[in-house]
């Protein structure tokens, strides 16, 4: 009885220190006491292939709105869309209502005037005949008053013939001259109608591809409402959009790998065309425009006009130098730098970055060497002295998992 009295006795103070140590040990390995768990890698040498990402817009450079340049009802629509257009070709027509009727008239108008002309130009000539007659009589008659064998007043009468004469020429002249005006206004009256008769025609500007019918026959337009929309199938590139903070080394030239959004699995080669000068300061975006190497035809790419585009513009290789991934870079205190495994310890090491690549690897210029351990992924945010302990991977206990 004693003997099991002094064993429950002893039992009681083992239990509680056993109890106490697995406590301790908890707290020291699973708890709030302890280390950090970590993933490290080495700064390693090598060169990086530093690229550029951005989302853009399918467009075409060269587009061209058909319509009429006065009002008008649509006659006839001939082409659709998807369908390839070559330059002159009839794409539609607008009605004339009265304008072959008009174009009629002014063609008599100016048949009249032509034969206006041309009895003009005959009293010129019958003018200048007279004349010649009158100027010849008057040099007869001025020799013989001369010689005494006519009286004065017949001299003056054949004086004032010839002065008749030259009058009348002038008078014919003049007629012919306005008649030629007039013959002249008409024609040019003609041409015009003739000319707003022609663009009821509605003829392709250039080879492309129909991309929007916005009118159909019966249906009226104002002066330049667009009935057909064409794009230029060689023009068609894509309107890059690129953060500012990441477009450095953005130039013309660049080689870009083209994925559209309707073809994912179907990247397509192109290069920077054109670097627009003009940044937008509200997106803080870059404008590039990246045209295609080998440009699609037909109602392929025409289908993807508007849509979006995600291209990757390579940049050249870098020279050889300290490369980190870009997950251990960190911010503290207003710094750039990287947390460095010292001695089993944590410590903030500011450093000097460069170039980065688009599979998460960044240059470093200054402030590591070779070799280096550094921080990739923690926990929870490190202190320069914290206990951590290095591990292949992060695994998420039910405490971190469990929602607050």
């Amino acid at each position: 009885m004693n003997r099991s009295i002094v064993l429950k006795r002893l039992g009681l103070p083992v239990l509680a220190l056993l109890v106490l140590g697995v406590l301790g040990y908890m707290a020291l390995h699973a708890g709030p006491l302890a280390p950090l768990q970590v993933t490290v890698t080495a700064v390693q040498e090598g060169r990086l292939r530093p690229a550029i990402f951005g989302i853009g817009t399918v467009e075409a450079r060269r587009s061209w709105m058909v319509g009429p340049t006065v009002a008008g009802r649509v006659l006839g629509v001939r082409v659709d869309v998807g369908e390839v257009v070559k330059a002159g070709q009839l794409l539609a027509e607008m009605d004339a209502v009265d304008l072959d009727q008009r174009l009629k008239a002014l063609d008599a108008t100016v048949a009249r005037a032509g034969s206006a002309q041309s009895a003009a130009g005959a009293q010129v000539a019958d003018a200048r005949a007279k004349r010649e007659l009158a100027h010849t009589n008057a040099k007869r008659n001025q020799d013989l008053a001369a010689q005494n064998f006519i009286s004065s007043g017949a001299l003056e009468s054949r004086l004032l013939e010839k002065t008749s004469a030259d009058a009348a020429l002038q008078t014919a002249q003049a007629n012919l001259t306005g008649a030629g005006q007039d013959l002249a206004r008409l024609q040019a009256e003609r041409a015009a109608l003739a000319q707003q008769r022609g663009n009821l025609r509605l003829l392709a500007p250039a080879d492309g591809v129909v991309t929007s019918r916005d009118a159909e026959a019966g249906s009226t337009v104002v002066a330049g409402q667009p009935v057909l929309r064409l794009v230029d199938l060689s023009s068609v590139w894509v309107k890059l959009r690129v953060d500012q903070g990441r477009s450095a080394g953005l130039a013309m030239g660049l080689p870009a790998r083209i994925v559209l959004r309707s073809q994912p699995h179907s990247p397509l080669a192109g290069q920077v065309a054109r670097v627009d000068l003009l940044a937008d300061s509200v997106t803080e975006e870059r404008i590039a425009q990246v045209a295609f190497d080998v440009p699609a035809a037909g109602k392929a790419i025409a289908a993807s006009l508007g849509e979006l585009a995600e291209v990757t513009l390579q940049l050249p290789e870098t020279a050889p130098s300290l490369l980190l991934p870009n997950a251990s870079v960190q911010r503290v205190q207003g710094q750039v730098g990287v947390w460095r495994i010292k001695d089993g310890k944590p410590e903030f090491a500011p450093v000097q970055l460069g170039a980065s690549s688009l599979e998460g690897q960044v240059q470093v210029l200054q402030g590591l060497q070779a070799g280096d351990s550094v921080v990739v992924y923690s926990q929870k945010a490190l202190t320069a002295g914290a206990r951590v302990k290095v591990v292949d991977a992060l695994v998420k206990t039910a405490a971190q998992g469990r929602a607050p």
